[in-house]
């Protein structure tokens, strides 16, 4: 549970709510019936591990926030997914209906969902028989190919699924593998700065220090820097 304000909504609310649901409880100190409903939402949506997530605004201390739900009365409770509110109440409802609330944001995982969560090679290929664009079934399944030395095999699923973070990375990885690159602990730097002499004219040249680039991650400083060379280089 995360106490949210005017100046961190955007961040905690809106652009969390593009990962997972997020549960807004409007309340205020003074408000008997909030006191009693806050309980029964942290209680909840923990119960959720983490599937959906609890903020609280205090709409004395936030009023820019209260303004954007248009609050007239409290408790109130938005549901957002994606930016966008998906359902809502107002007041103190029982816990029964504040679960049947939250279990609408967070429904019971599916077969392929706890096949994936399994993480077996059979169960991922199962998973795979029942639903083969499912991005968490790809994913886990490219990765064991990939562990056993099939790259190839681990690109042409990843295929399947749209771009994402994990699946880039682990693309990229793919492609360095098939290309029998040995990507050394703590030797990249030498491998990008052999390569970028060669990425403007190159295309090969420039896939593969992009590839190393994202085996680096985006939080590595190093990421950044050599970016800023590749687009020196380019343009």
């Amino acid at each position: 549970m995360t106490d949210v304000t005017d100046d961190t909504f955007e961040q905690d609310v809106l652009v969390r709510s593009d990962e997972v649901p997020v549960v807004v409880d409007l309340w205020a100190p003074w408000c008997g019936p909030c006191r009693t409903l806050g309980p029964i939402l942290e209680k909840v949506v923990e119960a959720t591990a983490g599937a959906v997530e609890l903020v609280k605004v205090n709409v004395d201390e936030n009023p820019r926030v209260a303004a954007t739900f248009q609050v007239q009365s409290i408790p109130a409770v938005f549901a957002i997914r994606e930016r966008q509110v998906v359902d809502a109440f107002i007041g103190a409802l029982p816990e029964a209906q504040v679960a049947q609330f939250v279990d609408r944001l967070a429904p019971a995982p599916s077969e392929v969902d706890l096949l994936v969560a399994a993480g077996d090679e059979a169960s991922l290929a199962r998973a795979l028989e029942l639903e083969p664009d499912h991005p968490g079934a790809v994913v886990g399944a490219a990765r064991l190919h990939l562990e056993r030395g099939e790259p190839e095999e681990a690109l042409r699923l990843l295929a399947r699924i749209p771009e994402t973070d994990e699946a880039r990375q682990l693309g990229a990885e793919a492609r360095l593998a098939s290309q029998q690159v040995e990507v050394p602990a703590d030797g990249v730097d030498v491998l990008l700065d052999a390569l970028l002499p060669k990425v403007k004219d190159d295309e090969a040249s420039r896939q593969e220090f992009l590839d190393l680039l994202e085996t680096l991650g985006p939080d590595d400083p190093r990421t950044g820097q050599y970016r800023k060379a590749l687009a020196a280089r380019l343009f």
